[in-house]
């Protein structure tokens, strides 16, 4: 498993499509194993292919003890999403430091292969149904911030610029943290 760069605002592959996987093979396990070593490393709580510059309909979610187990999402689509909806605040490990309220369905299903090619079919409420939603956004080229009025955006868009001043490039090292002493 390696820890891969994240690719940030700005990067074309986060505003890309991204493919579907004909067949799970190694090279996929792996990319899945990469994204968990990834989002973990980053401390976050899902994390896209197109994330780590791999445009491909693979993502990871694990919202941790809450509620378990993690999740792995080759060719998500989501079936069913009700009508009630619940607004939270949401960042985003490729807009590091910014923060937005989002209305996402509060209850979804979701279908997709797992990490061996079998077919899955996960319901999911509240804070993993919102993990979800923000995945698969991303694998279709959707930012958090695309749900935001236009002002909300403008004013978050102009934060994360003024916080990049003299930085260039879209792409950021991830590095773990080291393991605690005995």
């Amino acid at each position: 498993m390696t820890v891969r760069t994240l690719h940030l605002l700005g990067s074309p592959v986060l505003r890309q499509k991204s493919a579907a996987v004909p067949k799970v093979d190694d090279a996929v396990r792996r990319l899945v194993d990469d994204l968990f070593e990834t989002m973990r490393a980053a401390k976050g709580v899902g994390l896209a292919a197109n994330q780590i510059g791999v445009a491909r309909r693979v993502a990871v979610v694990d919202i941790g003890e809450e509620d378990p187990p993690p999740l792995v999402l080759i060719n998500p689509v989501i079936v069913e999403r009700d009508d009630e909806t619940e607004t939270a605040e949401e960042g985003c490990l490729s807009i590091p430091e910014i923060f937005g309220e989002v209305t996402r369905a509060a209850r979804i299903v979701v279908e997709a292969l797992d990490q061996d090619g079998g077919h899955a079919r996960v319901e999911a409420k509240g804070y993993k149904a919102r993990a979800i939603q923000h995945e698969i956004d991303h694998l279709d080229g959707i930012l958090f911030l695309d749900h935001l009025s236009a002002v909300k955006r403008g004013l978050l868009l102009s934060k994360w610029k003024k916080s990049r001043k003299g930085q260039t490039g879209y792409l950021k090292e991830v590095t773990p943290e080291p393991a605690g002493e005995l």
